[in-house]
């Protein structure tokens, strides 16, 4: 064979090796974009069956969800981390595998902890609250205010002997007209040491349903006749409401004219006179330090009180009791 045939017969080779080769590509190359398809499909289906094992994990959704099973509080009942939850949203159980919140009901912002207070009551107008006890005050030991009302009157003279006998100091709440009648009673009380109180002019119950004008007479016009029954100087400290009956205005009508209003914290009741013995052991059942005891000088027979009186005064000095008078 020549040469030149030689070289024929080789390039027949190499373009019949070339020709396999492309023929083996193309296979490998189409066998290749036929498995294309194939693994799409597949991961199709691999993301559907994700999807769907997150739905049947969430509580209420999916066939595999039971009343009796009850939702789970595992992490991996969260919706899956595609983003995708199908159905409505779960009921929040905690963070997703995002860690963002998962989603659930809408919440309101929290109540508090208590309701709003009750409006507090107003004050009292600057002076004007009452007083229950003594000027001491129970934590300076053991202290008590004596006070008599609706005088002065014939056992007044006598109540004086025995407060002097004890070296004792009282309050005397006045009747107005009472106080003009016997002046000579206002003087001695002052000139023993003890001091003076309004008890109105009429003695009225009850006082607070009575017109301003006439609650201002009460109280303005009762302290005038005891301060010119006693004199020149006298003081009048306090204001004591008949029966107690306090209100708004006597209180502010009794500041006005320099005055403090005063109450009682042992009521002997000795008015209804229930016998001396009775009223002593009311005032030692009902007193503590810093009290205030109420009894009567005036207004009828007070010849009980007395007679209590003289009990009550030695027995207080036995129990260490020191005599004071009422908060100002």
């Amino acid at each position: 064979m020549s040469t030149a045939g030689n070289r024929r017969t080789l390039r027949r080779a190499v373009a019949g090796c070339a020709a396999v080769l492309s023929l083996a590509l193309a296979c490998a190359c189409g066998a290749a974009q036929g498995a294309q398809p194939t693994a799409q499909a597949g991961a199709g289906t691999t993301a559907g069956s994700s999807a769907s094992t997150g739905s049947s994990t969430d509580p209420g959704h999916g066939p595999s969800s039971s009343p009796s099973s009850g939702p789970s509080s595992s992490p991996s009942s969260s919706p899956s981390s595609s983003g995708t939850h199908p159905g409505p949203p779960a009921p929040s159980r905690g963070p997703t595998t995002a860690g963002t919140p998962a989603p659930g009901p809408s919440r309101t912002p929290s109540s508090p902890a208590t309701t709003a207070a009750a409006p507090i009551p107003a004050p009292d107008q600057p002076g004007t609250s009452i007083v229950y006890s003594t000027a001491a005050g129970p934590a300076d030991g053991r202290t008590v205010a004596l006070t008599f009302d609706d005088g002065p009157g014939p056992a007044t003279g006598q109540i004086l002997d025995l407060l002097a006998q004890y070296g004792a100091k009282a309050t005397f709440c006045e009747i107005g007209p009472q106080a003009a009648a016997n002046p000579a009673l206002v003087q001695r009380i002052l000139a023993d040491g003890h001091r003076l109180c309004d008890h109105t002019v009429h003695h009225p119950q009850p006082m607070h349903t009575l017109p301003h004008d006439r609650q201002v007479y009460e109280v303005t016009a009762a302290k005038d006749m005891i301060v010119q029954a006693g004199g020149p100087g006298t003081q009048v400290s306090w204001f004591r409401a008949p029966g107690g009956d306090f209100s708004a205005d006597n209180r502010q009508i009794a500041v006005q004219d320099g005055m403090r209003p005063l109450g009682w914290t042992v009521d002997t009741r000795d008015w209804s006179r229930p016998g001396a013995d009775r009223i002593l052991a009311t005032a030692k059942q009902e007193l503590h330090p810093g009290g205030i005891i109420l009894m009567h000088d005036g207004g009828g027979d007070r010849s009980q009180t007395v007679a209590a009186l003289a009990q009550l005064l030695p027995w207080l000095v036995q129990q260490g009791y020191t005599f004071a008078f009422p908060a100002v």
